[in-house]
């Protein structure tokens, strides 16, 4: 549901900002893409529970065992259904769709199989495969306007961080199941190390959002942004304990929540237009 309304909001207030919210809301081409997405991304869930079905016992025992009211059959047969009809709602729009989608579930199979237990390439994979169903939204408008691109590096490298936060939740976890995930293969100092360069650089599409662009009430989402890195990086050193890095992943889920809201607070006078 998060992932739907991210793609509308960024449809009606980024894409084609000069478009009516009335035609983009109602575009039959949007509408297919956006539900196809929708349903890669949960096949997505699904197989990533598949595979991460041992970890979890270790990582999130009381979900692991609720999980476990679910046979794996069962599973992989929603997975299956699930990506089925993703594709045949991308063959109405076209075959480039297809082909799109397609590919996507094949990577987002392909890191839960085997690249998430790999260090960097894992965590780099993840951001872009997040992100990969905002791509579909700015090929259908073709709208390359540089704010796309700070917008989309912004978020790209707050998921980044969240990913590296996470692993470093689930350190004990990854492992006890030899996955070499950066906490395991290079240790929690040389995480928070990485954490801290990706929160400064992440100033820099802020910086830039802020000053380049003309991004009406949403700059006090990226002013909030700011004081939250320089908090995240602070509570980060102290962190030590599991407990501290899921509050830590909760927070910048929570972040990105906002931010996804935020993006109607662009511009009011836009916001009136679209409404009259």
């Amino acid at each position: 549901m998060v992932l739907v309304f991210a793609q509308y909001l960024t449809s009606i207030y980024i894409f084609a900002p000069e478009k009516r919210w009335f035609d983009v809301l109602f575009d039959p081409d949007l509408f297919l893409i956006v539900l196809a997405s929708a349903l890669v991304i949960a096949g997505g869930y699904i197989i990533n529970n598949f595979y991460d079905a041992e970890k979890d016992f270790i990582n999130r025992p009381h979900k692991a065992l609720f999980d476990n009211y679910i046979s794996q059959k069962t599973k992989l047969t929603v997975y299956f259904i699930l990506n089925f009809l993703s594709v045949i709602l991308a063959s109405v729009i076209s075959f480039r769709a297809v082909l799109f989608f397609s590919l996507y579930i094949f990577f987002l199979w392909f890191y839960s199989h085997k690249l998430k237990k790999y260090p960097f390439i894992g965590n780099l994979t993840a951001s872009v495969l997040t992100i990969t169903p905002f791509f579909a939204i700015f090929v259908y408008y073709k709208n390359f306007a540089l704010v796309i691109f700070v917008h989309a590096t912004f978020l790209f490298l707050i998921i980044s961080i969240r990913e590296l936060t996470k692993d470093l939740a689930n350190l004990q976890g990854d492992f006890a199941q030899n996955y070499k995930t950066i906490p395991v293969v290079y240790g929690e100092r040389i995480s928070k190390i990485i954490l801290t360069v990706l929160g400064l650089i992440t100033l820099v599409p802020i910086y830039l959002l802020l000053s380049k662009f003309d991004i009406g009430y949403m700059q006090y989402y990226f002013y909030g942004c700011i004081a939250f890195l320089l908090i995240f990086i602070g509570y980060l050193w102290l962190s030590t304990k599991k407990i501290q890095y899921i509050l830590l992943q909760t927070l910048l889920k929570f972040i990105i929540l906002i931010g996804i809201f935020s993006i109607a607070l662009i511009e009011a006078d836009i916001l009136l237009r679209k409404i009259l």
